[in-house]
């Protein structure tokens, strides 16, 4: 009996610390009682397969991505990873395979589970994807204008605190036209993160940014992740983010799974396809052989 009431209580907590409006305090709240949020909030892909007629444009594919960990597809342009970012939302439908959340499959799911699941599920647009109409305000609380029954008062705070934690306080009424690309992409994420989504996607997150505003929202979206402990799916062609970001990388190949491993792992790769998409320019050739000197030269420094 005590261990059914133990049991119990720790999923209570649980759904607690991920409701939308305890999320300001769920850090404090962890540390306090020293709880650690479930860590089987992951993405399972297994045996993906997809074609159009004859045309087989992802093949056997499976994947597992972790909570807490910035998870890269990347690939050159049609080598299947829009298509397998697409299969793994929902928006297209796979010819065989599963694409488990949390161990339930998502190809299976009906109506109301799906619906269920979307609620849960945050997406960072490639062009943002902002309404001109609306003003910052307005496109961050849209999200809780169509899935909660949150009060006037209880929307605007929660959009404050995402836009606080993007740094854009104070931007509540400027519209998408007054705004710099990078702000753009920030309003977006704020609007991405305001559910509190236990999965996030984002689709070439950096695409139009220059070099400086992409390393400042990667470090927000690996941040965010980590702090939050979200599930994030990252589609990207930016080698700045495959460096410094990909905790996880699954390169897809023509439609295959050709090499998968993190950003630590890609320096030591021996795989040629990899290897020259990652480092396609003799200066970034000579950058991975200058890395891996050093990596080995620090290891019997480190025994």
């Amino acid at each position: 009996m005590i261990v059914i009431f133990c049991e119990w209580f720790v999923k209570i907590g649980g759904l607690f610390c991920h409701s939308l409006l305890f999320m300001p305090y769920r850090n404090l709240f962890l540390q306090r009682f020293n709880w650690q949020l479930p860590n089987n909030v992951m993405i399972e892909i297994r045996n993906i397969r997809k074609s159009f007629g004859e045309k087989v444009v992802i093949n056997d594919v499976s994947a597992t991505m972790k909570p807490g960990n910035t998870n890269l597809i990347i690939g050159t342009s049609g080598s299947g990873k829009t298509v397998l970012m697409k299969i793994m939302i929902g928006l297209m439908p796979v010819s065989s395979g599963e694409v488990l959340y949390e161990g339930k499959d998502l190809t299976k799911m009906n109506e109301t589970e799906l619906k269920h699941l979307r609620k849960q599920i945050g997406m960072l647009f490639q062009g943002s994807a902002l309404f001109d109409s609306k003003t910052v305000e307005a496109n961050v609380m849209f999200p809780l204008d169509m899935f909660t029954r949150m009060t006037h008062t209880e929307k605007l705070k929660r959009v404050n605190e995402v836009l606080d934690r993007v740094n854009l306080k104070d931007a509540n009424h400027k519209f998408p036209a007054e705004i710099s690309g990078g702000m753009k992409k920030r309003v977006a994420l704020a609007r991405a993160i305001v559910q509190n989504p236990k999965y996030l996607f984002c689709d070439e997150p950096n695409s139009g940014l220059d070099p400086q505003t992409s390393l400042v929202i990667d470090k927000l979206i690996q941040e965010l992740t980590k702090e939050y402990k979200i599930t994030t799916v990252i589609n990207t062609h930016d080698m700045n983010t495959v460096m410094e970001s990909g905790d996880y990388i699954l390169y897809m190949y023509k439609g295959n799974k050709q090499w998968e491993g993190s950003n630590k792992d890609i320096i030591f790769s021996k795989d040629e396809k990899l290897n020259s998409f990652i480092f396609a320019s003799e200066f970034l050739t000579k950058a991975k052989e200058m890395s891996m000197i050093e990596a080995r030269s620090a290891k019997p420094n480190a025994k």
